[in-house]
């Protein structure tokens, strides 16, 4: 979609952010969300559609984070934009690495992401809860 704007967010649109956030319970962390200055929200007519932050760890790293668009909005580019806009921010501020935990591996690797990369992996402990 050509007349959606991909931009950073500003002050008060955080309940906007968290909304979005709240489609997706099952795939997005609900709780410790980054600073408003992390976020890019993509904007249509007026209306937030999508958003993703970038939280940057050190230099060395960075991750893309709670990537949601809005279901009317899905597979109509917002989210490659979100993603684009994060990687450009990592390239300008020098980050060598940005990371995405994600359950869909397909949209990230399709957006120059991989698995393996060097001899790095992500290994993951299922904590016991009860």
């Amino acid at each position: 979609m050509t007349d959606v704007i991909v931009r950073p967010a500003v002050q008060g649109e955080m309940p906007v952010i968290r909304r979005l956030i709240r489609e997706y319970p099952n795939l997005l962390m609900q709780s410790d969300l980054p600073r408003i200055q992390s976020y890019f929200v993509a904007e249509h007519q007026g209306r937030i559609v999508g958003c993703c932050a970038l939280q940057i760890y050190s230099l060395r790293l960075a991750e893309i984070r709670s990537l949601a668009v809005a279901t009317d909005f899905v597979r109509h580019g917002v989210g490659r934009s979100l993603v684009d806009a994060c990687q450009r921010r990592a390239e300008e501020r020098g980050i060598k690495q940005v990371m995405a935990v994600t359950s869909s591996p397909e949209f990230f690797e399709k957006n120059g992401f991989s698995t393996f990369k060097r001899e790095r992996i992500a290994l993951f402990f299922d904590v016991p809860q009860g």
